[in-house]
């Protein structure tokens, strides 16, 4: 399985965040080659394959491995020794319609799955707290970003002391969308002019979903110079990761995790 690295900026190498590849591509397989997102129509025992490969590289235990299923909500679910020690079915009901989660466990790889969406990884490691964050448009608006690094402060974390990446996601020139969600973010208190441009064209508004969510960590108490933007987009490049945009909903997701390693 093939794993991009992303940088998290001033951690050693006991934290790892990274997002996966889609492999070998089969133009008649929206679900070829690793998808982890067992939700989107796949099969499951190809997903249990991908989940189990992916521990394998990562040398934990699939226990250890916490997927949501997400909502586009902004839930925020802590994951701590008593989630890990529950039921398989009380750990499904718990982090159902959960868009991101939060540890201080070592050895806990956690992600999200995204197919155009803004994955955010987060981290402090001088207090040792990972959280990981599904970021669409809805959730975008509804904060989640933000309320990802409050979670973490909760539990410790100093927000200025906070790293974060974001994952490979769609891009603004292919972000376009209506003047109903531009409206949505008006009212959301965001700076239009900041995350928004018109094509010359068409007409269309193109929202920048990566800016909007740096903009959300900054307000949160994130130093911008310890965010990091994508290089990738979803929808240009969906030949290498996946995107419902050019593949359909009926397809395969990237995954997106973060680990702090023994």
């Amino acid at each position: 399985m093939i794993l991009d690295k992303l940088i998290l900026k001033g951690c050693n190498e006991h934290y790892m965040a990274f997002q996966t590849q889609r492999g070998e591509v089969v133009a008649s397989d929206t679900y070829s080659q690793w998808n982890l997102c067992d939700y989107t129509g796949d099969d499951a025992l190809r997903v249990l394959d991908a989940r189990m490969q992916l521990c394998q590289q990562l040398d934990i235990d699939l226990d250890n491995l916490v997927m949501p299923r997400q909502t586009h909500s902004t839930h925020v679910k802590i994951i701590d020794s008593d989630f890990l020690d529950a039921a398989i079915e009380e750990q499904d009901s718990a982090i159902e319609g959960v868009d991101a989660l939060v540890t201080n466990l070592p050895g806990v790889c956690m992600g999200v799955n995204t197919a155009d969406c803004v994955p955010i990884a987060l981290a402090d490691p001088t207090i040792g707290i990972i959280a990981i964050a599904h970021a669409g448009w809805r959730g975008t608006v509804g904060c989640i970003a933000k309320k990802t690094v409050e979670a973490m402060c909760k539990l410790g974390a100093k927000a200025s002391e906070i790293v974060a990446a974001l994952g490979v996601s769609i891009c603004q020139n292919c972000f376009e969308v209506g003047d109903e969600v531009v409206k949505e973010f008006e009212q959301a208190g965001f700076n239009i002019s900041l995350i928004m441009k018109r094509n010359d064209v068409t007409g269309k508004a193109h929202i920048n979903l990566q800016e909007a969510n740096r903009q959300l960590l900054i307000k949160a108490g994130v130093d911008p110079s310890n965010i990091t933007l994508p290089d990738h987009c979803s929808r240009c490049e969906h030949k290498h990761y996946f995107s419902a945009r050019r593949l359909g909903i009926n397809s395969g997701r990237t995954f997106t995790g973060i680990i702090m390693q023994n």
